[in-house]
């Protein structure tokens, strides 16, 4: 009898061990979505992320034949939002849309956001875009040479805007001054947008912002261009020399989007959501989308979009660290 009973208990076992792979199979083939899906962006509407954020919902709407939103939840630099997200079931029908700061700097700036940005559901990366180094519209120089000659000559003088305290426009110009050994005053803005046009009524000496909005308003003489964050010449801006090419070796300023869902997806579900986003990246219709807002198509495995944001924190992190930066709310 007992040798019977070990037996069955074995079987039982073995069956057990069997059903997550039996689980996931079985969600591999089940039909998804069969009802709208909401993709939470967390900061306003209207901004780049917005933009591509609602071209990414459009084509998903017509891959899936389900509609999904966008839904536009403000609050704490992007905290309300995603916090959403990460609380909600792991069913694929609320994911998230953001920019680094909910995978990569978030943590670093608060005390307790509510959530561990290292246990997301990686979706997928969907594009990038770099910084430019833009100057006032009289300031007396044409590159990073320049700018850097000037703050020298006029250390705790020399300013430069941001979208707000902990953003990826401020790191970008704290990592600049550290590794050029200057005295930089930082001024807060409320977003990207007052930030560029304080640079542009010459209220601010520079600032870094994304060349969507920046080389339209250089176009027109608005700002200078002295230089752009990414590793190599953007081909949206040739002619104007990255920052590393002009003395800083390494340096690099660039913001992406990506989406994520709650932790706890089953990796056939993340798979199939990868796989739609990466076809949908590849349509020549999306491409002259994103292009026409001078970003880069960005397509990742749910791999290679974890370990970006696992060295997207480690870069923006050591330089929140370092200039110990917290916003205490």
């Amino acid at each position: 009898m007992s040798r019977r009973f070990a037996s069955i208990q074995r079987a039982v076992l073995a069956a057990l061990m069997l059903i997550p792979a039996a689980l996931d199979a079985a969600l591999a083939q089940a039909p998804y979505p069969t009802h709208q899906v909401r993709v939470i962006m967390p900061f306003p509407p209207g901004s780049s992320t917005d933009i591509i954020a609602r071209v990414m919902a459009d084509q998903l709407t017509r891959k899936w034949g389900q509609t999904v939103v966008v839904d536009n939840v403000v609050g704490a630099t992007g905290n309300i939002g995603a916090a959403d997200v990460f609380r909600a079931a792991p069913d694929g029908y609320t994911l998230l849309f953001s920019p680094p700061t909910s995978f990569a700097t978030i943590h670093f700036l608060f005390k307790n956001i509510g959530y561990d940005p290292a246990r997301w559901s990686p979706l997928g990366l969907i594009s990038s875009v770099p910084y430019m180094l833009a100057a006032r519209p009289d300031f007396p120089g044409a590159t990073l040479a320049d700018l850097i000659a000037y703050a020298k000559k006029n250390p705790g003088k020399t300013t430069f805007a941001s979208a707000g305290v902990g953003s990826t426009i401020q790191l970008a110009a704290i990592e600049l001054g550290r590794r050029a050994g200057l005295d930089l005053v930082h001024v807060p803005f409320r977003g990207a947008a007052p930030a560029l046009t304080g640079v542009m009524a010459s209220q601010v000496d520079f600032l870094f912002d994304v060349i969507s909005t920046s080389i339209p308003v250089w176009k027109d003489g608005k700002v200078k261009a002295l230089g752009v964050g990414s590793a190599e010449r953007t081909e949206f801006l040739p002619d104007i020399p990255t920052i590393a090419e002009q003395g800083l070796p390494g340096f690099r300023a660039v913001t992406w989007f990506a989406m994520a869902g709650p932790p706890g997806m089953a990796p056939a579900l993340i798979d199939k959501i990868n796989a739609d986003l990466r076809a949908i990246l590849a349509l020549p219709e999306v491409v002259a989308r994103i292009r026409a807002i001078q970003m880069s198509p960005a397509p990742a495995s749910p791999a290679q979009t974890l370990k970006w944001f696992a060295d997207e924190a480690s870069l923006w992190g050591g330089i929140i660290r370092e200039s110990h930066i917290q916003i205490e709310e």
